[in-house]
């Protein structure tokens, strides 16, 4: 109904730390925009994993009674948005493998763009798959290699391509991987004498925990009593964040490689104003991510920033499915226009991304209906115009609009008065460094796409 793309997954993990569960539960709880269909955590005592997983948000899925019966000094957790793999208790992640060399605690942030062509060839050689994700398939490449387990992880992650964080427990041990183009944001932290792994730095403020350093591209970290070590598996990294973490999936409060998201979105806004004025009356933004981006176009321009557009934080899940006439409604019931503060205005209103383009229509005609005057829509980010293959959920052209119309086309479709995206160097501009994948802008994808197995150029063993 409130028709935004989605992120994939979010992924936490703490080792050495008395209350190892609880302050999952509270680092996957500032996580939980990425992924609100289900979570799980695994924790260790340092002798067995024991595991506990649920459909449904944070709050909803763990009780103090089921908490009490996962203790433990370890633990890795993970919030789940359904994308590769389909939904369901079975996929929700981490996932528990026990076998006589041991158990593993598993859990995979993104999307692997080989995935399918390694699962046939890995059950071609007799391996038997109990769910469909993605995530699974590491831990069966990690049994059919040999060595010790940092010389089988390593010789595992070469298999894949795309994008992934991945978090392996072990009963006294956690290992930290990041794909070799830096795709997903991961971050290491220190909490009295334990670590702290997660994927954004809004979950180090929540549970007290102090920021050390990103994950690198290619990198492999083990940690254990002994500290942190750091190992890479791929001679060729190079950092290409996701664009769309800094415009759209993160919270505004969190770093990624040292960069403020919402730093990063009011100079979007800023950039935005000095390519594409308007003369107006007040500048609003489309909640949440739109808010930051208007507060720079606001004050690049002078204009008045008001709070037009108020969300109903309390919209999410509910239990009683709504009528057809709520439903065809749409967007009002998340979102709700100030009518004393739009009527009789020339009103531009600032978004994040347009992606199906439904949303935008519903929101202008709202603003239209409480007696606004005019509507321009400026977007704080370029037109997608190319899918995403990286666990983003516009996996095909014809979910995007901007890669069957032009601007123009556009703006007539959603009925504003004027219509403009921010440009591509305008981005890079207003993120401050280059490192940054734009597939979904310019179509230039980081990673090859494999259409066979033997295009990755390895043999199973």
């Amino acid at each position: 109904m409130f028709n935004k793309m989605n992120e994939e997954c979010g992924v936490f993990g703490i080792f050495n730390h008395e209350n190892a569960c609880e302050l999952t539960y509270y680092g996957l709880q500032a996580l939980q925009h990425r992924g609100q269909e289900g979570t799980g955590i695994v924790t260790s005592n340092g002798e067995r994993l024991i595991q506990y997983k649920g459909e449904g948000l944070v709050n909803q899925v763990y009780q103090k009674e089921n908490l009490k019966n996962i203790i433990g000094i370890h633990a890795i957790g993970h919030v789940r948005y359904t994308t590769n793999g389909g939904g369901g208790l079975l996929n929700v992640q981490p996932f528990l493998f026990r076998s006589q060399k041991g158990q593993l605690g598993l859990c995979h942030n993104g999307n692997i763009v080989n995935a399918k062509n390694i699962k046939d060839h890995l059950e071609g050689m007799g391996s038997i798959f109990q769910t469909t994700s993605d995530t699974e398939i590491l831990a069966h490449l990690l049994k059919r290699q040999a060595g010790s387990f940092i010389e089988r992880l390593k010789e595992s992650l070469l298999y894949l391509e795309g994008a992934f964080a991945f978090l392996v427990l072990l009963e006294n041990e956690l290992y930290i991987a990041l794909d070799k183009y830096g795709l997903r944001p991961l971050s290491i932290g220190r909490i009295g004498d334990g670590y702290v792994v997660a994927s954004e730095t809004c979950a180090f403020t929540t549970i007290g925990a102090t920021y050390i350093r990103d994950v690198k591209p290619g990198e492999v970290i083990h940690i254990d009593e002994k500290g942190i070590h750091s190992h890479h598996y791929a001679l060729n990294h190079n950092c290409h964040m996701c664009s769309m973490e800094y415009i759209y999936f993160s919270r505004p409060d969190s770093d990624l490689l040292n960069v403020n998201v919402h730093a990063s979105r009011k100079k979007c806004g800023i950039t935005l104003a000095k390519e594409s004025p308007v003369d107006a009356d007040i500048v609003i933004g489309v909640p949440d991510s739109g808010m930051s981006a208007a507060i720079g176009y606001a004050e690049a321009l002078q204009l008045p920033f008001e709070m037009g557009i108020i969300k109903n934080k309390y919209s999410g899940r509910t239990f009683i499915e709504p009528s057809q006439a709520l439903r065809e409604q749409g967007v009002k019931m998340k979102l709700s226009a100030v009518c004393s503060i739009v009527k009789d205005k020339k009103v531009v209103l600032i978004d994040d991304s347009i992606v199906r383009g439904t949303t935008s229509k519903k929101i202008i005609k709202m603003l239209r209906d409480a007696g606004a005057k005019e509507v321009h829509v400026r977007i704080a980010s370029p037109e997608i115009k190319y899918p995403c293959f990286y666990g983003v959920d516009f996996s095909t052209y014809d979910e995007l609009i901007c890669a069957r119309i032009d601007v123009e086309s556009l703006r007539k479709k959603i009925d504003a008065t004027s219509l403009s995206f921010l440009s591509i160097d305008g981005l890079l501009d207003s993120v401050s460094h280059q490192g940054l994948c734009l597939a979904c802008f310019n179509g230039k994808y980081p990673t090859h796409l494999y259409e066979n197995i033997e295009d990755a150029n390895v043999e199973i063993k």
